[in-house]
């Protein structure tokens, strides 16, 4: 896991020394937006998850679209390991036209969304397995992107989904 952190830490500084000059729009109708990153304090246990999520522009300030993860920690207060899966259906908000912002780099949004969390313990020594506390669940987020590129940056996430918080990779179709 730290390896890839590592790695992904080197892109993202990577991308900065490849700035280009020329942006479109930081969100518009028909974008398709792909975030891809590790999420932090999934299920209120600690851990790190991996996940993403893809949107679709349906409106200038409207996207929809899916999201999933995966997040598990062994030894877990020593009891064994746990593990949980999250995909479900979301809709974003992007207010760089409500808030006037002219930088096209920015993209500041919040959403909405329905999905299933899939929680697993697997209690050490006694073959025991249990799958307390999964179901369906409401999510919100807010959120950033920085582009460093007209279709390259970054992103970090506050809510629910694959993680509290949420940081990584985006990328614009």
């Amino acid at each position: 896991m730290k390896k890839m952190f590592a790695i992904a830490l080197l892109a993202i500084a990577a991308m900065f020394c490849f700035n280009s000059s020329s942006y479109a729009q930081s969100y518009q109708k028909g974008d398709k937006l792909l975030n891809i990153g590790l999420g932090l304090g999934t299920y209120g246990a600690g851990g790190v998850g991996l996940g993403g999520s893809f949107e679709y522009g349906i409106h200038d300030a409207i996207s929809v679209g899916v999201l999933g993860g995966y997040s598990g920690r062994g030894n877990y207060l020593g009891y064994g390991r746990w593990s949980v899966i999250t995909f479900g259906a979301r809709g974003s908000y992007h207010f760089n036209e409500l808030l006037n912002l002219n930088d096209d780099k920015i993209d500041l949004y919040a959403g909405v969304g329905l999905g299933y969390r899939s929680i697993t313990w697997n209690y050490s020594g006694s073959g025991y397995n249990d799958t307390w506390g999964s179901g369906i669940l409401f999510l919100g987020h807010i959120g950033g992107k920085y582009y460093f590129k007209p279709n390259l940056g970054v992103f970090a996430e506050l809510g629910s989904g694959f993680g509290t918080l949420q940081a990584g990779l985006a990328f614009k179709f």
